[in-house]
């Protein structure tokens, strides 16, 4: 700069640049800077001030350039590069030392601190920065530390599914018991200090993507952690502290009032075996399949693999059968159940059914069955309207011949049947479906009779067994009540009208048949029940042909009371030969 007389503005000019040369007597250099340009000086304009300039990580901790007075000013730009490891270190087992920069340093105007950083899992577990003298802990989130697994031991759970042995550095196998609890006790036992943390896992999951560098926070270092399972939080994967474990477990009587973290992160379960089968109801089929693995998915049906929901294990009250749709075609039964069944599948005691919506139940086949009825075209019509997939069976004579011939048209494994002198009620749609989880049985609905106003099974529809009836029909073991000697549950649906007094002789036959039948268990079996129905059915009749529907109660009585209750003479009711000539003896040929 060259003065001039009288002028007191300075004017800059960027060109030509003089090179300064380096003065380091202003600099204060750290040890473990790389090289630095010690050509930089501050602008002479400023004020007497120490220069600090940063590093790679903080605004401070590499040269200053000092100039007097105690004023500080942090140059943000050029950074020194620290290039050397402090020696505030204190480095955990187990941490990847290649994958963390250690140059890291904390800003020098900051208070004392501990600095924690955290892992890829947790924000500790990683290194410390021990400022001297600190004794608080400041966490440093935004760099983590890649660890490699703490645990030291991994041992696998075998449910005897026959996968065990895939879960790679396996220390050891153990057989699992009936529950969690006591499993995981026997494995602590036999540990006990040759392991501080170990994993525990389970045969029945797949570990092909499971990171088994985690580990917990270490303020949760002593508790239990469960690892989901296909979602279901009490899972079958265990990251444990054995002391703490082994001094805490006796007093718990269930795991899950243990200290236990529950981890979102799910393992999944492999797929569960499914056992394919042609009967009518799983019982039998279960009873005699040998599970190998803790649950099998029974069903009666092709179904596409997929994603089940997972049954807790941990004990044998949490594993419940699960039915996947209203009529449990398809159903999930743990092995722990077997030894429960007998003649059903809800022998044991513990029914999940809040699942039953995974599945569509299939629908069974409706069978319309008519004689001489003279209003089956009118009935058959409306029930075709109400229900397109409906079939007819027509002009079979008898009951008995009739209902095996609509179980031979008949494609699915129950039918619906429908009566020719019955109008189906407007709210009947045909859904329900059989209960696999059952013995095969026949399901009886309630039919309104428009003559006595009585609601029960007599008329209504009824959802066969087809196996059943071709049972019954080949033994001839079947009782005064055809439907009620195969096993039967009443459904208390109205599913129709019984509209049969179309006729003076189809209104005495119906009310002698059955009334014939109600003297008899009357007389095996009395109810109040079954008084009142058939006290009824003698003296409570409505137009039309009210009379001859009173005269067939009555004549039913007396035939009964005149076989002295011989059931083969009663079976004769069965065959309609031998019912019309029965009315024409006694009443001619009326229509």
């Amino acid at each position: 700069m060259i003065p001039r007389s009288g002028y007191t503005d300075t004017n800059y000019h960027a060109a030509p640049i003089v090179h300064v040369r380096s003065n380091r007597v202003n600099w204060t250099v750290p040890e473990g800077i790389e090289a630095f340009d010690t050509t930089w000086h501050p602008d002479p304009t400023d004020p007497p001030m120490t220069y600090q300039f940063g590093t790679q990580h903080q605004r401070t901790g590499g040269p200053r350039y000092i100039n007097g007075d105690n004023l500080v000013k942090y140059i943000d730009t050029p950074r020194a590069l620290k290039i050397s490891q402090d020696n505030c270190w204190i480095v955990p087992y187990g941490t990847d030392t290649n994958s963390f920069d250690w140059t890291w340093h904390p800003d020098d105007t900051e208070p004392p601190y501990i600095y924690q950083f955290g892992t890829q899992h947790q924000r500790t577990g990683g290194p410390q920065y021990r400022v001297p003298s600190a004794t608080n802990i400041k966490f440093v989130d935004q760099i983590r530390v890649t660890t490699n697994r703490v645990a030291t031991a991994l041992i696998e759970i075998d449910h005897l599914d026959g996968a065990a042995g895939a879960i790679p550095n396996t220390t050891r196998r153990v057989r699992y018991f009936d529950n969690y609890r006591d499993t995981l006790i026997r494995i602590a036992r036999s540990i006990h200090s040759e392991h501080e943390f170990v994993w525990i896992c389970s045969s029945i999951c797949d570990y092909s993507n499971f990171d088994f560098s985690w580990h917990p926070e270490q303020w949760q270092a002593s508790m239990l952690h469960v690892f989901a399972s296909d979602g279901e939080k009490f899972g079958d994967t265990f990251f444990m502290h054995v002391p703490t474990f082994l001094h805490r477990s006796d007093t718990c009587q269930l795991l899950e009032w243990y200290n236990v973290n529950f981890i979102s992160k799910s393992v999944p379960r492999w797929p569960l075996p499914i056992v394919r089968h042609a009967e009518d109801s799983h019982v039998e089929v279960v009873k005699s399949y040998e599970q190998s693995g803790p649950l099998t998915l029974f069903t009666n049906r092709e179904i596409t693999a997929e994603k089940w929901p997972a049954i807790n294990l941990w004990r044998k009250q949490v594993q419940t059968v699960i039915p996947l749709d209203v009529g449990a075609g398809a159903v999930i039964v743990p092995k722990a159940a077997v030894p429960y069944i007998k003649t059903q599948l809800y022998d044991y005691p513990y029914i999940d059914k809040i699942h039953r919506d995974r599945l569509c139940a299939d629908l069974q086949d409706v069978v319309f069955i008519s004689y001489d009825e003279p209003g089956a075209d009118r009935n058959w019509q409306i029930l075709k309207d109400r229900c397109p997939r409906a079939t007819r069976v027509h002009g079979v004579a008898g009951m008995i011949v009739a209902l095996e011939a609509a179980a031979n048209v008949s494609t699915t494994p129950w039918y619906f049947a429908v009566f020719a002198k019955t109008r189906l009620h407007e709210t009947f749609d045909f859904r329900f479906v059989p209960d696999y989880m059952q013995q095969p049985k026949h399901y009886i609905f309630d039919c309104l009779n428009m003559s006595n106003q009585l609601q029960y099974g007599h008329m209504g529809i009824v959802m066969y067994n087809c196996q059943g009836i071709q049972q019954l029909n080949q033994k001839k073991d079947f009782g005064i009540d055809y439907t009620l000697s195969f096993s039967h549950e009443s459904v208390p649906i109205l599913s129709c009208y019984g509209e049969f007094a179309t006729t003076p002789y189809h209104a005495w036959r119906t009310a002698f048949r059955e009334c014939s039948k109600l003297a008899y268990f009357e007389s095996t079996a009395p109810s109040v029940e079954g008084a009142y129905r058939l006290s009824t059915w003698c003296k409570t009749a409505q137009e039309p042909h009210s009379q001859w529907v009173l005269k067939g109660a009555n004549d039913g009585v007396d035939f009964f009371n005149s076989t002295n209750g011989d059931v083969a003479q009663l079976k004769q009711s069965f065959r309609w030969e031998w019912l019309r000539s029965y009315f024409v003896d006694r009443y001619r040929n009326l229509e």
